[in-house]
């Protein structure tokens, strides 16, 4: 690629001028000829750019305010760009592009605009180092072969300028060198490398027929040397389509290829060839190929070249910048193997612009910059920037101070009785103290440091390095007074403390206040009292020692005593439940078999009545049934239900509700447990249910789900007679605070399945009580989505939703086995957003599947009456079936004459229906039709 020279430049110059007044005087002339014409089309054009531009200006100032409130809202910043970039707004385009790229690492697409639109803003001479500055932030933050291209690329613009050549050079060197090794774009990089030297090597060469001087042929030499040198490195880099490269300097070359050359282009084919597989993998899969990346760089550490293992970590990065553990892996890799400071600071510092919130990679970053020798003020400043990144847990920041705290402690000369360095360390324990109780209990409602490791660690320094065994136990009082003095292990950590920088007096008095105070192990701490009393003190002291663990240990027994037998009596009572379910579950399956046997005599007995009927219907008609036969063949159907026209001999109809009453009662055991107040307290108490049979270990399980809302007192599985867990448990907590903590883990997923987590409430005093409550009116903020893929995850969806607006919540609708429904709400921002949402999403193509978007309006549901399980308008009287029932079939076995034809109240034709409804009196009006005489059976017979 040869630069143009001045004279070429002055002739395009010329010619373009020219181009540009032919088109003016062409324009000219168009808008002479069009004046009259196209004055109202302009005037409406002029009207609706002007609109767009007001709305786009109005969506410009939107999105900076928000980011005044939020300046890491990536997808605002990306929005705010594309805006300003559309509205041709250069200057501020430039200050939000500057803004975005302080806070975090802009991708490929974002770098090569900006450096496309500054390129063309300052073509003047002065303003080419801005854009070489930008170029080398821009090649800082991802390792990209294009953007390394268009460097190098754009050097070439100014080899004119003194040191130009050796400049572009340098950039090519910097480029092949950071990603050269890329197996498939690095093959682009080496051959602009090659074109640029062979623009030079023109330059060089004398016209033909003149015989270069001594001076030109060194040149010419060099300049060959260069090209050579380049055929010669890239031949021994594996890259795909390398046969091509080795072909033509076969052919560029006037005396063959060097046999060293040839085999190391054999040795990097080879390697080629093993990665043909890994780079066609690449090729095939879809983003971001994490999986496909990271068998790539299993096999690039198993063959151990730094370099390729280096080019392998950049290229997995580029396309999967935010997934903290690769981060975290390369680090390691540059910290124990390659330890080159300016590329293991520069990796450390990209990891936590991309992950912030990820507090290994901050740590790791303090570490890196210690163990590198950078100067304290950058050391802090990492530091500070780590309290501001927004961790997602409390013990993240525990940690956090203790690395930094570390950091500081190795800085003292605790030779000197006072320093810089020692009230910094003090000073920085004090403000790590007050960080957790003020920033981070207000924002987790703990801690996250429950056994006060830090004040530990700053108490052992003071004992230790400062000889300060006053300020150590005013730390260690500190400790107990949060919650650790039932603690047997903070004792004797304190004992321990004392024993090795204390006095004797100190140590008996730790000793006393825990046998005192400790409720896990009183035991242990007995022993180590009665112990400490044999090597250090006097009879009294061993009187009073075993006075005291005495008394303190037939406490704790009478205490254990007492829970025993509270355990005893809970699992008798549980024994008691069982056998009850057990009897309950024997009598139910017998009902079943009596009333089984019963149905199939009944059948037997009824099917021989029909045949002797159909035999003697002709000769004896008045055999046939009268009234009183079928009223009392009804009355039979009413009582007796599903036992046919006779009951069973001695059988006494119940009383209705009496089937209710019996469930009830083989409910009560279940319940006995629940019911009594040492077990049960609905205030500090949750239901959790929907969880998997198959769950192994529920209750340690749950133990762990839900031990960070709060103590947890007692967990109550639930399991069946055969000891098989069925899917839902209590959970009773210490303290009523903790309840609405673990009611925001419903939904939680478990193995597969949603947990649902409800209030414990007693269904007997709240009959009405819904767990489920949602809203009912119109909510415009909030969109409702169908036809949704069941493959599709919340994040698909969120990808797809916020370039509509700032997403609050995504919700899929799920079964209860966790499957997805297709349906979901996304809640915005505001209702403008949602409108928006509505209007572009609507019929939009998700995977194959068109969906359906709409402001969410949820239906209003119908409210049953207590104890009915379906609607009133939907039950219909048994009568009208015969006494078994509708068949499976649907059809009726009498004959056609026998039917009796129901007409609509509304359509009474000769009087014949009314006369009907007018003779049946009350058994009609109870839904019940009229007897028919025998009468009326020969008269239907005889129309017949």
């Amino acid at each position: 690629m040869a630069a143009p020279s001045n004279a070429e430049q002055t002739q395009l110059q010329d010619m373009e001028e020219e181009d540009a007044g032919m088109e003016e005087r062409e324009m000219e002339s168009d808008e002479g000829e069009e004046e009259g014409m196209g004055v109202e089309d302009s005037d409406d054009e002029e009207d609706d750019s002007s609109e767009d531009e007001k709305e786009n200006e109005a969506e410009i100032q939107r999105l900076e305010e928000q980011l005044s409130i939020n300046a890491f809202d990536y997808n605002c910043h990306v929005d705010l760009i594309k805006l300003l970039k559309q509205e041709g707004e250069l200057f501020r385009l430039r200050k939000a592009r500057q803004k975005m790229s302080e806070l975090f690492p802009l991708t490929e697409e974002i770098w090569l605009d900006w450096l496309k639109d500054e390129i063309r803003l300052s073509e003047e001479e002065p303003n080419r180092e801005k854009v070489y500055e930008l170029f080398e932030r821009a090649v800082k933050d991802y390792i990209c072969p294009d953007i390394w291209l268009e460097y190098a690329q754009y050097s070439i613009g100014g080899m004119g300028s003194p040191g130009g050549i050796d400049k572009v050079r340098a950039i090519f060197e910097r480029a092949v060198t950071a990603v050269g090794l890329h197996m498939t774009k690095g093959q682009t990089v080496w051959e602009a490398y090659r074109e640029f030297e062979n623009a030079i090597l023109s330059t060089v060469q004398p016209p033909p027929g003149r015989i270069p001087s001594r001076e030109e042929q060194e040149l010419l030499k060099t300049q060959l040397e260069r090209i050579h040198t380049l055929f010669r490195r890239q031949l021994a880099v594996p890259l795909m389509d390398m046969e091509a490269t080795y072909a033509e300097y076969e052919e560029w070359s006037e005396h063959g290829v060097a046999e060293t050359v040839i085999q190391q282009y054999k040795k990097a084919l080879q390697q080629m060839e093993k990665c043909k597989s890994f780079e066609e993998s690449l090729l095939v899969a879809e983003p971001p190929k994490l999986a496909e990346y990271q068998s790539y760089l299993d096999f690039e550490l198993k063959e151990g070249d730094p370099a390729r293992i280096q080019i392998t970590f950049e290229r997995t990065l580029a396309e999967n910048c935010l997934v903290p553990d690769m981060w975290a892996k390369y680090n390691t890799y540059l910290d124990r193997q390659l330890k080159i400071k300016d590329l293991v600071l520069s990796t450390h510092d990209r990891a936590v612009r991309n992950c912030p919130w990820t507090m290994g990679l901050w740590k790791s970053y303090v570490l890196a910059l210690e163990r590198h020798g950078s100067d304290h003020q950058t050391v802090s400043d990492v530091f500070e920037k780590a309290l501001n990144a927004g961790f997602i847990q409390a013990t993240d920041y525990v940690e956090i101070w203790q690395a930094y705290l570390d950091y500081l402690r190795r800085r003292v000369d605790f030779s000197r009785e006072s320093s810089k360095e020692l009230e910094e360390l003090r000073g920085a324990f004090s403000r790590s103290l007050d960080y957790m109780k003020q920033d981070v209990e207000e924002r987790f409602g703990e801690s996250g440091d429950p056994s006060c490791l830090i004040m530990q660690i700053w108490a052992r320094i003071e004992a230790l390095h400062c000889k300060n065994m006053q300020k150590a136990r005013e730390l260690w009082d500190n400790i107990m007074t949060k919650g650790n003095a039932k603690f047997a292990n903070m004792w004797l950590e304190y004992y321990n403390l004392e024993r090795s920088y204390g006095d004797p007096i100190h140590c008996r008095k730790a000793l006393h206040r825990a046998v005192q105070c400790t409720s896990d192990y009183p035991e242990h701490v007995c022993e180590v009292l009665l112990t400490f009393e044999r090597v250090e003190g006097s009879l009294e002291d061993w009187d009073v020692a075993v006075q005291k663990t005495e008394t303190r240990l037939n406490r704790i027994n009478e205490q254990r005593a007492k829970a025993a037998e509270k355990e005893a009596n809970l699992a008798r009572q549980e024994e008691e439940r069982a056998e009850q379910r057990r009897k309950a579950k024997s009598d139910k399956k017998a009902q079943k078999k009596f009333q089984k046997g019963t149905r199939a005599g009944e059948k037997r007995k009824a099917d021989q009545d029909d045949y002797q009927d159909e035999w003697n219907e002709d000769s004896a008609p008045k055999r046939h049934r009268g009234n009183s036969d079928h009223t009392t063949d009804e009355y039979m159907e009413t009582e007796t239900g599903l036992f046919g026209r006779n009951a069973p001999p001695g059988y006494k109809p119940a009383p209705p509700g009496n089937k209710k009453v019996q469930q009830g009662a083989a409910a009560t055991p279940q319940r006995q447990n629940d019911d009594k107040p040492e077990l049960r307290n609905d205030n500090t108490s949750v239901f959790i249910s929907n969880l998997a049979y198959t769950l192994e270990e529920p209750e340690s399980k749950l133990r762990t789900l839900f031990e960070t809302c709060g103590p947890i007192k007692e967990i109550r599985p639930v399991f069946s007679n055969k000891g098989t867990f069925k899917g839902y448990c209590y959970v009773q907590f210490e303290s009523p605070v903790s309840v609405p903590e673990a009611l925001k883990l419903d939904r939680r997923e478990v193995e597969g399945r949603p947990m649902f987590v409800s209030p414990c409430v007693d269904k007997n005093k709240n009959p009405d009580f819904k767990v489920f409550k949602y809203n009912t009116s119109l909510e415009k903020h909030k969109i409702f989505i169908s036809g949704l893929p069941f493959s599709c995850t919340k994040e698909q969806l969120e990808e797809i939703c916020k370039s509509h607006g700032t997403i609050r919540e995504v919700r899929l609708v799920t079964y209860r086995s966790g499957k997805p429904k297709g349906l979901a709400y996304v809640e915005f921002a505001d209702e403008t957003q949602a409108s928006q949402a509505v209007v572009r999403m609507d019929g939009m193509d998700v995977e194959g599947n068109k969906i359906t978007v709409a402001i969410s309006n949820p239906p209003r549901r119908n409210v049953d009456k207590p104890g009915s399980s379906r609607p009133m308008g939907d039950m219909m009287p048994r009568q009208v079936y015969g006494s078994r029932g509708r068949g499976r079939t649907g059809l009726s076995l009498l004959p056609r004459s026998l039917h009796r034809q129901s007409a609509p109240a509304s359509k009474v034709e000769n009087g014949t229906a009314a006369e009907r409804v007018t003779d049946s009196g009350a058994a009609n009006a109870a839904g019940e039709p009229k007897p028919l005489s025998n009468s009326d059976f020969a008269r239907m017979l005889l129309n017949k």
